[in-house]
């Protein structure tokens, strides 16, 4: 090669090392910039956007209670820590559970007292007993669901009310009685209706974007226990998914609900009185 040809290709080196210099400059600035625009754009607080599952299904339980008439005999089904109770102090609340499940930790992780130790199917009470039927989070651990369904709505009187959640998304947890992956807003209605019940209202516990907002933030969990190495970039990273996006997709589903990544729904049903299944 001759010294023209080494001087060439040294300047095209040299070019070619600026432009590249350059580009991850552009690339710099410009993710500067996107994150700029998610950290506007996200006007809620991480916590906030992380916590929105149980906070959304406690309002929705605080509101059927206050609707609740005094009074009103209530039995909390799969009850277990019972965190219900209070808001229910002006009704006559009862609790059930099999309370064999031994992973809860802590003072206020251990069981309530339970007033019907018993299978979720085999509930030892009359037909039509209660007004209320409340059942949060459960269906999910009982391995006959519909058999579950049908005998909670055995113990409610003609004309009582059913308040049930469920996920329809979720990773394992109570294991190992963890037996499905969640209920869709059809399994509600076909089987609450095959069983003699009346749809009040199926909400969806948000959207997709809030759903990816969770677990994003599960990301950041996972990834800051696991200690993983992102090239020196971890406290970035976890600060990127685990608090600015979080924030930003839960600020869309505001705005853009998907239903059918849900979370979760929120039910209520009534069974129907005994003249109208003639």
């Amino acid at each position: 090669m001759t010294n023209a040809s080494v001087i060439g290709q040294f300047v095209s080196d040299l070019k070619d090392s600026k432009w590249a210099f350059l580009r991850k400059l552009s690339a710099v600035y410009r993710a500067q910039a996107m994150l700029s625009l998610l950290e506007e754009r996200a006007s809620v607080s991480a916590a906030e956007a992380r916590e929105f599952n149980s906070r959304s299904r406690d309002k929705w339980v605080a509101d059927r209670a206050r609707s609740v008439d005094p009074g009103s005999r209530v039995l909390d089904v799969g009850a277990g820590t019972a965190p219900y109770r209070n808001l229910f102090k002006h009704c006559k609340y009862e609790t059930q559970d099999f309370a064999e499940y031994d992973g809860y930790k802590g003072a206020e992780g251990q069981y309530a007292q339970i007033d019907y130790v018993s299978d979720i199917t085999d509930i030892p009470v009359p037909d039509a007993s209660f007004d209320v039927i409340l059942c949060t989070e459960v269906l999910e651990h009982v391995p006959r669901p519909i058999e579950s369904l049908g005998e909670m709505i055995r113990i409610a009187k003609p004309g009582g009310r059913l308040f049930l959640t469920a996920p329809l998304g979720s990773g394992l947890h109570q294991e190992p009685y963890h037996f499905y992956g969640g209920y869709t807003d059809h399994w509600y209605r076909k089987f609450l209706t095959e069983l003699g019940c009346e749809i009040i209202s199926i909400e969806p516990n948000h959207g997709f974007f809030a759903h990816l907002a969770q677990e994003c933030a599960r990301s950041s969990w996972q990834f800051d226990r696991l200690n993983l190495d992102h090239g020196g970039y971890e406290e970035e990273f976890v600060r990127l998914i685990g608090d600015v996006l979080p924030r930003y997709f839960y600020e869309l589903d505001k705005k853009i609900l998907l239903k059918e990544f849900t979370i979760g729904f929120h039910v209520e049903a009534k069974r129907k009185q005994v003249n109208s299944q003639a």
